[in-house]
């Protein structure tokens, strides 16, 4: 029996300041509602904004977080619309990257913290542990964020391995001078990392969803994999939007994931 689910990928412009990133996250809450979708997913950090590559972002501020959260799980509870918002939070004092996971009625269902720093992101983060899955309905998920989805494949495969049909891949991903310019998903001229998204989905038999902020010369998109490792939909590079799919959960069989004995 077929179990459609609607995601939507938020593939916006680097946010101007904090305040307005948490007014971008709303407004496309909203927009995702308007499209019938069941769950938005946002970009790595999109609140308050990724710190490094020469963005500039205030100081973190721990009571703009909770503010800005409570904002956000506000709008998924009047959209009635699942929210995975990349985000930060100070734990003990410590900076970490993390997904804040909100539920169709606006409860905060908790967080998933980036593990795998990038070495870039040695400094100014920290990194957290654990990994686990959220549940919305019929569909039960995972995050994998950023460079952990790119290089660290193990980290897609444990949510998989219990129970994900889709992992949710908010990343940051910026033109380099001279960096090649794609039109088309996973060119064989581009970089390794779309064709990294086409093996997260085909190695683990489960729905791969990758968003990026939208930005002039893009080297990634947002785009959504299918189980057999083929692009389902992806959006048009640099292109600001909500990126919509309709996947079929029970594509998500997750076989080579299970399948996967220990080493």
């Amino acid at each position: 029996m077929s179990r459609s689910v609607r995601l939507a990928l938020a593939n916006l412009p680097f946010p101007e300041s904090p305040e307005q990133s948490v007014t971008a996250a709303e407004q496309a809450i909203a927009s995702a509602a308007a499209e019938r979708a069941d769950v938005v997913c946002f970009p790595e950090c999109f609140v308050p904004g990724y710190r490094g590559l020469g963005m500039k972002v205030p100081p973190p501020d721990a009571a703009f977080l909770e503010r800005a959260w409570a904002a956000v799980a506000a709008a998924a509870a009047k959209a009635n619309v699942a929210v995975v918002l990349g985000t930060e939070r100070l734990v003990d004092g410590a900076l970490r990257i993390s997904a804040l996971v909100v539920g169709r009625d606006g409860k905060i269902l908790g967080f998933q913290d980036k593990v795998q720093l990038d070495p870039s992101e040695d400094g100014p983060y920290t990194p957290g542990s654990g990994r686990r899955v959220f549940q919305s309905g019929p569909l039960t998920f995972g995050v994998s964020i950023c460079h952990e989805g790119w290089r660290y494949p193990e980290t897609v495969r444990w949510p998989a391995r219990h129970g994900a049909q889709v992992v949710f891949h908010p990343h940051f991903h910026l033109a380099e001078p001279g960096g090649y310019r794609p039109t088309r998903f996973a060119d064989p001229a581009n970089t390794f990392h779309e064709k990294a998204a086409l093996c997260r989905a085909a190695e683990n038999t489960c729905f791969f969803a990758t968003v990026n902020f939208a930005s002039e010369g893009s080297p990634t998109t947002s785009a959504v994999v299918s189980p057999d490792g083929t692009p389902l939909s992806y959006q048009p590079y640099g292109k600001a939007g909500l990126l919509l799919a309709d996947v079929d959960l029970s594509e998500a069989t997750r076989l080579l994931a299970s399948r996967c004995k220990p080493l």
